[in-house]
């Protein structure tokens, strides 16, 4: 599985996939799930979901994960040829400086340049090292021959065209899984695993199942509307780790409550009975500064017990990082949960 799961993230972090640009990423998925011997539907927005038969026919479990990401746009173009951004999501703005990037035009060009600050030189600028990083002060230089705004719109580039920057995906001998964006597509790529092991070892899961993959939830309502009737939802996201939090990256956290609120008692608690049980590392956090798939799913009115579990992940919306004994035990307590009686 580790092997299989190495491979896969590595294909699936190179494809640029902000919220609002998600097809790519999600032709990907349905080849990949169709290799496997799944199905994939999709929603009109884009989402996607696979349906499996389960033991118990009148209940329904569905598990979420976002493919996704923080990203930037093309606000505007300046008169000496550069252009200004804003953020799709919430990336943290100073790790930015100095990241090559790609512009996708409308007409389906791609050109590359580099997020540098207003200020960048430390030979010309005397400000270079303290000017605050913000989206006022950071800009695309084009790697084009450009030097004035009509000569950047001569390449069809303008206002609305996505900006990527590189995920710089790498996994180091140790085991450590460090890209931009581990939030979340290494929760997908573990979907991607369990399908591919549930298929293999003809698993048997407890109840009707339902495999979402969301492709807006960095902005709110990825899993706002939900394809078919379910009675628990479990998103598989990022695991937050700093401050007073108790998860590291060799752990499977399972969040409590997040600024959304409380989760679903009977549900967390059932996972933290199954992770116990299996002996699985890890931990119970409160995450303040967060909200999920689940959480819009609520919001939207839908009727369904909620939880939220996830790898522990360092640094999250900047240069993140996790671990493969975090993925592992991630995967195996949603098996746990898969397999187990209503």
């Amino acid at each position: 599985m580790k092997n299989y799961i190495s491979q896969k993230a590595m294909e699936l972090f190179k494809i640029d996939s902000p919220s609002g640009m998600t097809k790519a990423a999600m032709d990907y998925l349905e080849s990949e799930v169709k290799a496997i011997g799944f199905s994939m539907e999709f929603i009109t927005k884009g989402n996607g979901f696979i349906c499996i038969p389960g033991e118990q026919t009148d209940y329904t479990r569905a598990v979420s994960a976002h493919v996704d990401t923080l990203g930037l746009m093309v606000r505007s173009i300046t008169e000496k040829g550069t252009l200004k951004l804003t953020a799709i999501g919430s990336p943290i703005i100073p790790t930015l400086d100095g990241e090559y990037c790609k512009i996708y035009t409308r007409d389906k060009k791609i050109y590359t340049g580099t997020i540098i600050s207003i200020a960048p030189a430390i030979h010309v600028h005397p400000d270079a090292t303290t000017i605050e990083r913000t989206l006022d002060t950071i800009e695309v230089r084009l790697d084009e021959v450009v030097h004035s705004k009509a000569d950047v719109e001569a390449l069809s580039i303008a206002t609305g065209d996505f900006v990527c920057y590189e995920p710089k995906m790498t996994i180091t001998p140790s085991g450590y899984i460090k890209s931009r964006f581990i939030d979340d597509k290494i929760s997908v790529i573990i979907f991607l695993a369990l399908l591919k092991k549930i298929k293999t070892d003809n698993i048997k899961l407890a109840t009707h199942t339902v495999f979402l993959f969301s492709t807006y939830e960095e902005v709110g309502h990825g899993m706002s509307f939900l394809p078919v009737k379910i009675e628990e939802l479990l998103s598989v996201d990022m695991g937050c780790v700093g401050l007073d939090l108790n998860c590291t990256e060799q752990q499977v956290s399972i969040c409590a409550k997040d600024s959304s609120g409380p989760y679903d008692y009977d549900l967390t608690s059932k996972l933290i009975t199954l992770a116990k049980a299996k002996k699985l590392p890890f931990a119970v956090d409160i995450y303040p500064r967060y909200s999920s798939d689940t959480s819009a799913a609520l919001k939207a009115s839908n009727d369904i017990k909620g939880a939220l579990i996830g790898p522990g992940v360092s640094a999250s919306h900047g240069m993140e990082r996790t671990h493969y004994e975090a993925v592992e035990a991630t995967f195996e307590l949603i098996l746990e949960y898969l397999v187990s009686k209503v």
